[in-house]
């Protein structure tokens, strides 16, 4: 890199950025779960196998699924479907991978945590990120007044929410970052 391209980028770098207000307040944390842009829940019965259960979240391109139990012969739409539990990616690798060489004849509900902490439209993001970070949760599903899940929360949707308030800091980084390296490193 030229000398003149280096001075040009450090100084933009370390030029002192303009003083402005933060458009994050207390208030947007008390904004309702609504505001977030929320995936609808995907499920699958407690008797699907691991192997069912992983192909739905490689389709559906997704970290978790819901295990939904609906009353016994009730296929329809408007019937209630009560929350079973959940089965994350993180379910998957830490509690399933590399222990069978078969899984579609294992149940994904032996691998699942049963009765998730659940979050409900109303609740506030701030109430939600809280309930995230003591849990260690990454995915929480939200469920309606009759306890059917409805949609799941991501960390990946709060941190969405999150950068629509700092687009500036967030989308604003140097197109030639100072650190590169010719070849690949890590993962």
């Amino acid at each position: 890199m030229p000398d003149e391209e280096l001075e040009d980028e450090l100084k933009e770098m370390y030029e002192e950025p303009k003083r402005r207000e933060k458009a994050l307040s207390n208030d947007v944390l008390r904004l309702s779960l609504k505001a977030l842009k929320l995936q609808n829940a995907i499920s699958v019965s407690p008797a699907a196998t691991v192997q069912e259960a992983v192909e739905q979240m490689q389709k559906s391109k997704i970290g978790c699924l819901l295990l939904v139990e609906s009353p016994t012969g009730a296929d329809e739409p408007s019937a209630q479907k009560k929350l079973e539990g959940i089965f994350t990616e993180r379910d998957f690798l830490l509690k399933v991978a590399g222990l069978f060489k078969d899984l579609s004849s294992v149940p994904v509900s032996k691998f699942s945590t049963p009765d998730p902490e659940t979050l409900r439209m109303d609740d506030p993001i701030g109430f939600a990120l809280h309930l995230m970070h003591v849990g260690g949760y990454r995915h929480v599903p939200v469920v309606n007044e009759k306890n059917e899940p409805v949609a799941v929360l991501s960390i990946k949707d709060v941190v969405s929410f999150l950068s629509e308030y700092f687009p500036e800091d967030v989308l604003n980084q140097p197109p030639k970052p100072l650190r590169s390296t010719s070849e690949r490193e890590g993962a």
